[in-house]
């Protein structure tokens, strides 16, 4: 049965996780920021070259014919590509450490509820196979690699797309030139987030599976699992609607929204079922509808916006709805905020 014990264990793991996940973050921030550094000079000559001979508007004909606006472009795309393929390293480098400990964790979190007790050891648990280990690490680098390079050719396509547009001069050919390279760094920017979101997504997804390995390799001693989400203002409805529910062994999960944190917790037979004759420790997963009904109303509203908290309020959106299981094109199945009833 889940204890204060295994919730301690599964604390640990999500602030490693955070660290973990936090240097990743500075580190591709720094590729894809280093990668504008590189073009953003040359980008915004040509671009100013272009404003200053142009009568009223930069057009596309211009920008094409501009073979300095043409090598900024093409020095930026090379750029981005580097930054993408940084994205992948950077991952992929941490990958193994943190699908280990995410296993390690796993079978800590089924010791702490089955032995020993009493000077008894309750059950022999078994830990990753290091093969499997190794496997997954393979698997979730190449998911991350594919996933992150389309980003860069994308985000090079949506900016030339941009300044192909055109932009009208006016009267400051200099503040038009800056316009038209803003946009672009604004693009960039769209690139880097959805960078971040594939490299947490595929990671925490990637201890997940490493937790399943672990809860299958156990499966005479273990039931099922316990979605587990932290429970703060901030945690979405979704999660909070899914906090507590138990599933099968077999299935994957938590499937969480994009950058989801929500853990798989273990659930082990109860002692009795284990064969020894001992009561079970009370199960010390948290209540999701007790903490948000003791939050304040203003936070409740925070979480759930005004139309979903007064459907609540009214009894027409309780909490265990709040969650809609949605397919996704070229990704998994993922557990979303349910819209709220009409009025």
């Amino acid at each position: 049965m889940v204890n204060r014990a295994t919730l301690r264990v599964e604390g640990e793991l999500q602030a490693f996780l955070s660290e973990v996940l936090d240097g990743q973050t500075r580190q591709i921030v720094e590729a894809w920021g280093t990668a504008w550094d590189r073009a953003q000079a040359e980008l915004d000559a040509a671009l100013l070259e272009l404003a200053s001979t142009a009568e009223d508007r930069i057009t596309r004909t211009m920008v094409l014919r501009s073979s300095r606006a043409q090598a900024g472009l093409a020095s930026l795309a090379e750029a981005l590509e580097i930054a993408a393929m940084q994205t992948g390293q950077t991952i992929s480098a941490d990958l193994q450490r943190v699908i280990h400990e995410a296993a390690t964790a796993e079978y800590d979190m089924l010791a702490t509820q089955t032995g020993p007790r009493r000077g008894v050891l309750v059950a022999d648990l078994t830990r990753a196979d290091p093969a499997q280990v190794a496997m997954m690490v393979e698997r979730a680098t190449q998911q991350i690699t594919s996933l992150a390079l389309p980003v860069a050719a994308e985000t090079a396509a949506v900016i030339r797309g941009e300044l192909l547009r055109g932009i009208t001069v006016g009267s400051n050919p200099r503040e038009a030139a800056r316009r038209m390279v803003r946009a672009a760094e604004d693009k960039v920017n769209f690139g880097l987030s959805r960078a971040l979101t594939i490299s947490r997504t595929e990671m925490l997804d990637a201890t997940r599976a490493a937790a399943q390995h672990v809860d299958e390799r156990n499966s005479s001693v273990v039931t099922g699992w316990t979605w587990v989400a932290a429970l703060t203002s901030r945690t979405c409805p979704a999660c909070l609607s899914m906090h507590g529910r138990v599933f099968p062994v077999e299935e994957p999960g938590p499937l969480g929204h994009q950058q989801c944190r929500c853990a798989r917790v273990p659930i082990t037979k109860s002692w009795r079922d284990l064969g020894i004759d001992l009561p079970d420790t009370p199960r010390a997963v948290p209540d999701a509808e007790a903490f948000f009904r003791g939050l304040p109303e203003s936070k409740q509203v925070a979480i759930l916006g005004p139309q979903r908290h007064e459907a609540w309020v009214r009894g027409d959106y309780p909490m265990e709805r709040w969650a809609t299981r949605r397919s996704n094109e070229g990704w998994r199945d993922s557990y979303v905020m349910t819209k709220a009833p009409a009025a």
